[in-house]
């Protein structure tokens, strides 16, 4: 197994360093902020932890909000330019834009644990983060397939099964499901917090369950939703429209009928979605057509369950 050197130590990569330690690679990692992590092999050197990383050939994992990916990109072009490169960032496209202008010649692979709660730091970690959750994988016209087997193999090891996408592909999905819902989340809270006591006095599961991302650090929100502002704008958008269409419902004919459907609706076929039975795949990685194929796995809502040597072997829905 190829050692792992991760650079940021928050959730993320704090749970990511436990969890390939536990899965018995060699792992080490860097952060800017010291942390206390007794037991673990962390520094606050980034350049010595990309240092040994060029020296072992380490799998690098950018662990680091987005506003300072472009940054450790360029450390990683001056210390280990050579080395495998991935990153747990919650946007794919500007971070790919980024490792091909600030490491051109590096194995860049994007990737993104669909994982985390609402609380940060190397303290909130934990090994078992990442078991049973979907971990995306970018496959792009020129990603090379050994690389990208490399990446996800580790998301393998700690738990994890991968979905192969396109940044873009990643990026539209996620407005949806993930940064819209965050959004939403942080207009629930203020909204009820400015019903004053009464008000939070009475909140229960139907506002503490929409208003639980609105805890996660801000300055993540706005760098994970700012930046898939392409992708964002027009699921804001769509949301805008509904929600205008719910007011004028209510204002002219008093009824809410439609939009509590169609939100029923769209609960069951999140809960349909997940209980029908898949079907298993093998995909050849070293035959011309496997990066489309791979992208044909995820953008059915497949996933890569093991690789055995050239192979991927999954299931699809």
């Amino acid at each position: 197994m190829r050692d792992v050197c991760v650079i940021g130590l928050g959730l993320i990569g704090g749970s990511l360093l436990r969890a390939a330690s536990a899965a018995g690679r060699e792992a080490w990692g860097a952060s800017a902020s010291p942390v206390d992590a007794a037991g673990f092999d962390v520094s606050t050197d980034v350049e010595a932890a990309l240092r040994r990383a060029a020296e072992q050939d380490a799998l690098v994992v950018l662990a680091v909000p987005l506003p300072a990916v472009r940054d450790v990109l360029r450390q990683v072009g001056s210390c280990a330019p050579n080395c495998l490169v991935t990153d747990v960032t919650s946007v794919k496209s500007p971070v790919l834009a980024a490792a091909r202008s600030a490491v051109p010649d590096a194995r860049f692979v994007g990737g993104h644990p669909m994982a985390g709660t609402a609380e940060s730091g190397w303290a909130a970690g934990n090994e078992a983060l990442f078991r049973g959750a979907a971990w995306v994988t970018c496959v792009e016209d020129d990603t090379d397939l050994g690389a990208w087997a490399e990446v996800a193999r580790l998301a393998l090891d700690v738990g994890a099964h991968v979905v192969p996408l396109t940044a873009a592909a990643h990026d539209e999905a996620v407005a949806r499901i993930s940064h819209l819902p965050h959004l939403f989340a942080e207009v629930l809270a203020t909204i009820g917090a400015q019903g004053g006591p009464v008000a939070l006095a009475l909140a229960a599961g139907s506002f503490t369950d929409g208003t639980r991302v609105a805890g996660t650090r801000p300055e993540l929100v706005r760098a994970m939703t700012e930046g898939n502002r392409d992708a964002l704008l027009p699921v804001l958008d769509e949301a805008l429209g509904r929600l205008g269409a719910m007011r004028g419902s209510l204002a002219s004919t008093g009824g809410l009928a439609a939009t509590i459907k169609s939100g029923h609706e769209g609960a069951q076929a999140l809960a349909h979605w997940r209980a029908q039975t898949a079907s298993g795949i093998r995909l050849d990685l070293t035959a011309p057509d496997a990066r489309a194929g791979l992208r044909a796995v995820g953008d059915r809502g497949g996933r890569i369950t093991a690789i055995t040597e050239d192979v991927a072997i999954g299931e699809v829905l």
